[in-house]
């Protein structure tokens, strides 16, 4: 038994050195970029890592919080103004994301909503590191409570409604361009940017 277990652990380590020099030799031809597909063995000992990650007392936990109208209705609030910059409004990762090395998920598909209501919180608490996700906890109550809230949110989205993607629409933030451009088009509007006040009056 210790054989076999001696021989499986040099058959890993083998297998991980191979895989390091291959990408090694790739990165010295190619260079790096964001716009790369992770290889399969890195996208295996990512998912490896983020799920020790977790703290043990997380991985198995049950959202605490009842699942109403209105706890949606504040998750959608707060996705769309923290999380739909990255993630796009509909979770697919559709927008700056994209970008990103390894890319947002399409948080619809299995690879998501398959973890646990734990591991979601921690992800949603603590970051990836590494990543682009970062961190959006606090330690507080309150913090805990807009994670759990998410955690709901992020469930639904497989199921989210045309009127809702709507809805969120209006309240993602905006963009330091698309906000110089609505303050021209009310600039323009009033008459342009020339002084209107009243002339000063003569003093005698």
């Amino acid at each position: 038994m210790a054989v076999k277990r001696r021989t499986i652990f040099l058959l890993v380590v083998a297998f991980l050195l191979i895989g390091g020099v291959t990408m090694m030799a790739r990165t010295l031809r190619y260079g790096f970029s964001t716009l790369d597909e992770p290889s399969a063995m890195e996208a295996f000992m990512a998912r490896t890592v983020r799920h020790w990650a977790v703290p043990s007392d997380l991985r198995k936990a049950k959202n605490p919080l009842p699942i109403t109208p209105e706890v949606l209705a504040e998750a959608r609030a707060h996705f769309a103004d923290h999380c739909a910059t990255c993630h796009g409004n509909d979770g697919k990762g559709e927008a700056m994301g994209k970008q990103m090395y390894p890319k947002a998920p399409d948080m619809t598909l299995s690879a998501t909503q398959s973890l646990s209501d734990g591991e979601l919180f921690s992800i949603i608490e603590n970051g990836i590191r590494l990543t682009g996700m970062p961190a959006f906890g606090s330690g507080t109550a309150e913090s805990g409570y807009g994670s759990w809230t998410l955690v709901h949110f992020i469930r639904h989205l497989p199921e989210i409604t045309a009127e809702e993607l709507k809805e969120m629409q209006q309240l993602n933030p905006i963009s330091p361009m698309e906000m110089k451009g609505q303050q021209d088009e009310s600039e323009f509007l009033e008459g342009g940017d020339e002084a209107t006040e009243p002339p000063a009056k003569h003093q005698h």
